[in-house]
């Protein structure tokens, strides 16, 4: 696969290879925990994954042995205080509570200390995949905030109520195997996760690209508005990939019994 140096953004690394962008959170030293500046350059780099018509799939990773410890708040807290949190409006806000959303995947690779905005990173991403030494924690509650990343919706959403409310409520720590049981990540390894989330990252950029946003899409719908609105909106996501060339592409593959080639049109 195709392969560029390695770019800085700040306190974010960007790499493309082929369909892929790595996006390394690059601030080790402080164990990747977010400053204003950080927070920053991911919006920025995940809004060029997003503009990026090659592109297929992201990849968010660490550099250094943790992913995150959650927020700086040292350094946020003048922000947190004024309340100014703002996102320009053609950004992708990573977290995904502001109104530009993504529509193309996003993959995690976590190891190491995964806490709060961390959790909730990950909660915003589509797959998953952690190291066994991951320790999660999702503690606002403990520093006097609440999980304003998502987690006080995709947390319940994902593990259930009463499953949920046991950590976010409290702000205890819980492991990765604990984690997969709660639903929150969706495999554990023994070895750091980033080349098993490359893997999957390249299966997904081999997939038809508009069938994969259309699929996301749709799946976002049922998470935001309910299954009622999804199926409702079924039949606008598949017409519109009728007449595609993938979908030609898609069923000429099938039947020469051969890899499909897309092309995203």
């Amino acid at each position: 696969m195709e392969q560029h140096e390695i770019e800085h953004q700040g306190k974010v690394s960007r790499e493309i290879r082929g369909h892929i962008m790595l996006i390394g959170l690059d601030r080790a030293a402080k164990r990747n925990a977010f400053d204003s500046h950080m927070i920053h350059d991911l919006s920025l780099a995940l809004t060029e994954y997003e503009d990026h018509a090659d592109l297929r799939c992201a990849v968010i990773f660490a550099h250094g042995g943790h992913f995150t410890a959650g927020l700086d708040l040292v350094e946020l807290q003048p922000k947190l205080a004024s309340g100014v949190f703002d996102f320009a409006e053609n950004q992708i806000n990573p977290w995904g509570t502001t109104s530009r959303k993504r529509s193309k995947p996003v993959i995690t690779a976590v190891q190491g200390y995964c806490y709060t905005a961390g959790i909730e990173l990950m909660l915003n991403a589509d797959l998953v995949i952690a190291q066994d030494d991951c320790q999660f924690a999702q503690m606002e509650v403990q520093r006097g905030i609440l999980p304003f990343g998502g987690a006080t919706v995709r947390f319940v959403q994902a593990a259930g109520w009463a499953k949920a409310m046991r950590y976010l409520l409290t702000g205890d720590s819980f492991n990765a195997q604990t984690a997969l049981e709660l639903n929150l990540i969706n495999e554990v390894l023994e070895t750091p996760p980033l080349a098993r989330a490359i893997e999957l990252a390249e299966q997904i950029s081999r997939a038809a690209p508009l069938a994969v946003q259309a699929t996301l899409a749709s799946a976002q719908e049922a998470r935001l508005h309910g299954p009622e609105t999804a199926f409702a909106q079924l039949q606008q996501h598949l017409n519109p990939l009728l007449h595609t060339q993938d979908a030609q592409e898609g069923v000429m593959a099938m039947l020469q019994r051969r890899p499909p080639q897309f092309k995203g049109q």
